[in-house]
């Protein structure tokens, strides 16, 4: 398929970087507009109907994030671009909208667009959008949602609704405060990664815990959870965590 593109950055040598780029590596990418402002940008979305954007983040006036508020109904898929950011990337993590680092890696760019093509023919980018619009505007955390793909579509789970995760070949079930276990294609990494910042702890190699449920630690090496759930401590973890509670 033929993936309409605009470009959206203020600096003039990173859109020209990154269209020669998509021109030599994703031949399936037609750039039809792109520009260096921001409100600009606004109305070429608006009146060339994109299927696919890619927006900085950090632009003066409108940030990227500000350009995806101002939109009504953001149907499009997005790939974010941005100097390292941590508050940036996992927010955008957290929706599983994609986004490229600066200075961008052509490996990471055509993984980025192929991503983005399924995305198109799933036809997923307006929850998503709305998603992470949502959760910028949100002050407590754990009240923030993460997208997780699973068989039949997409999952939208608040994080303080998320017990522990488990590790299970590859997979990883999602206990939850409320209703059955969530099963995701996505490994236990890829979740200590998601939610690193979210108050959680890798307590072994195969259970990732919330620490708000808590309830008890035994010395043996296991902590009681929400639903008196039983989870091991490794004992190459043990003293660091117990450090990590005390702090």
């Amino acid at each position: 398929m033929t993936i309409k593109t605009i470009l959206i950055d203020d600096e003039r040598k990173a859109l020209a970087i990154l269209k020669n780029k998509l021109e030599r590596l994703c031949p399936n990418v037609e750039v039809i507009a792109q520009t260096q402002n921001p409100k600009e940008g606004l109305t070429l979305i608006k009146n060339l109907n994109p299927d696919l954007v890619f927006l900085d983040i950090a632009m003066p006036e409108l940030s990227g994030f500000d350009v995806l508020k101002q939109l009504e109904n953001p149907h499009f898929e997005i790939i974010f671009a941005t100097a390292f950011d941590t508050y940036a990337i996992e927010a955008i993590k957290h929706c599983a909208i994609g986004y490229l680092v600066k200075p961008i890696d052509n490996t990471d760019l055509v993984e980025a667009v192929k991503n983005a093509e399924k995305n198109i023919l799933e036809k997923f980018s307006l929850q998503k959008n709305k998603q992470l619009i949502e959760n910028l505007g949100m002050q407590t955390f754990q009240k923030k949602k993460i997208i997780i793909p699973s068989v039949e579509g997409l999952e939208f789970i608040a994080i303080e609704n998320i017990l522990h995760c488990e590790g299970e070949t590859g997979y990883t079930k999602i206990h939850l405060k409320t209703g059955k276990p969530l099963l995701s294609s996505s490994s236990i990494g890829h979740f200590n990664k998601l939610l690193e910042n979210s108050n959680f702890y890798l307590v072994h190699k195969s259970h990732l815990i919330n620490l708000n449920y808590i309830e008890k630690y035994i010395n043996e090496g296991y902590v009681i959870i929400s639903g008196n759930q039983k989870i091991p401590v490794s004992r190459n973890r043990r003293q660091d965590f117990l450090e990590h509670l005390k702090n």
